[in-house]
């Protein structure tokens, strides 16, 4: 395929899966082993990195408004009920300190799984049926049943005990490439009592802080790798051509997960999170039996 296609869907993948709960690692994995790209390959590791960064880039100009809100009463809060603790921005600040330390230091084992197909399959299909089966419980139970009697509806009720909680199981997205980090965030704000929009907007927010350092770091490993050994994460492009493709995908992924994040917004308010659970498990289940042909 002609690179600049190439550049063009994966930006397009990049940009459709980072913010729904359906992994966009696995996604980009699964397409490029399927386009027949070297999943070893120190540019194209460096390119999902990247247009990854796009993606995540296009949070702080949809959420602007809400930011600079955040900002301006701080720490009091918009109804004079918060804390310097409680505050959403410092709770943000909170999960993403929890995720951000194991991480870390488990990087060796992430780095590890980050090209297992089948670890990626099965990781979709445990967190398709999870998803499911809270997604379906939170609605048989009109909101309530994780509430404990009082659902949080928005970002400024939230506890800072919901925020270690969602910043803990995102922990597992981290290790294991194709949970997804919106799946593990999403339903664990479920599970903390959350309603739907409120967990999908913490999570949309905690994304902004955890993916830029995330890939900043992943950037910084590249091009210093450790006492002048190759990276294993990525290479930066060598010449002119690899620097277009790489800028292509950039924007794309920018464009494209822009509109996702508003559809996906208004899709939540309305309806849940089961159509992506089913995709999960169906996806899957195929990346097994593809994988298990390969092999064959």
């Amino acid at each position: 395929m002609n690179d600049y296609l190439l550049s063009i869907l994966l930006g397009v993948i990049e940009g459709l899966t980072e913010f729904l709960p359906v992994s966009s690692t696995a996604h980009l994995r699964i397409a490029e082993a399927f386009l027949g790209i070297d999943l070893g390959n120190g540019y194209w590791k460096m390119f999902s990195i990247v247009i990854q960064l796009g993606a995540i880039l296009c949070l702080p100009l949809y959420f602007w408004n809400r930011i600079v809100e955040f900002a301006h009463d701080f720490p009091q809060g918009k109804n004079g009920d918060r804390t310097v603790i409680n505050h959403p921005l410092t709770l943000i600040l909170i999960a993403f300190v929890v995720t951000a330390i194991p991480a870390f230091l488990l990087t060796k084992i992430i780095g590890k799984h980050l090209e297992s197909l089948p670890l990626m399959a099965w990781a979709l299909i445990i967190g398709g049926v999870i998803m499911w089966i809270v997604d379906a419980v939170y609605e048989r139970s009109k909101h309530k049943v994780f509430a404990r009697g009082k659902l949080t509806e928005d970002m400024e009720q939230m506890s800072v005990r919901q925020a270690v909680w969602i910043g803990f199981c995102q922990i597992f997205s981290a290790v294991f490439p194709g949970t997804s980090r919106s799946m593990s965030t999403i339903t664990a704000g479920e599970l903390a009592g959350m309603s739907r929009p409120s967990a999908l907007e913490f999570s949309f927010f905690l994304s902004i802080p955890t993916m830029v350092v995330a890939t900043c770091y992943d950037l910084f490993k590249s091009l210093r790798p450790h006492h002048g050994e190759p990276s294993a994460i990525g290479s930066m492009p060598s010449d002119a051509h690899s620097w277009v493709i790489l800028v292509i995908g950039f924007v794309v992924s920018f464009i494209v997960a822009y509109g996702v994040v508003a559809w996906f917004m208004s899709w939540v308010r309305t309806r849940g999170f089961t159509i992506f659970a089913i995709y999960r498990i169906v996806l899957g289940v195929a990346v097994l039996w593809w994988v298990g042909h390969l092999v064959r």
